[in-house]
């Protein structure tokens, strides 16, 4: 644990944070498991929605670095080929 009062105040702060990048990692993965979802019942129109939805979660969670930016385009990426390729 902390001693100085600076660092206790970074690990609050760091907490706090935590909390914040844990719930953006959730919605992020939660859309893309609802992208295949709807893939796989081939459910077009509802995919397409639910991909624009998994774009935005996936782009927030880059941007304020959760995840690197080439491993969001990379998810991106394959989310619209699996998408294109059941449509």
């Amino acid at each position: 644990m902390p001693i100085i009062k600076s660092a206790k105040k970074a690990l609050r702060s760091s907490k706090r944070k935590r909390v914040i990048n844990d719930r953006r990692r959730i919605t992020m993965r939660k859309s893309i498991k609802q992208v295949k979802k709807l893939v796989l019942e081939n459910k077009t129109k509802d995919t397409k929605t639910a991909l624009s939805l998994a774009y935005q979660a996936i782009d927030k969670a880059a941007k304020r670095g959760v995840i690197k930016p080439n491993t969001a385009s990379r998810k991106k990426s394959r989310l619209s080929a699996l998408a294109k390729k059941s449509a």
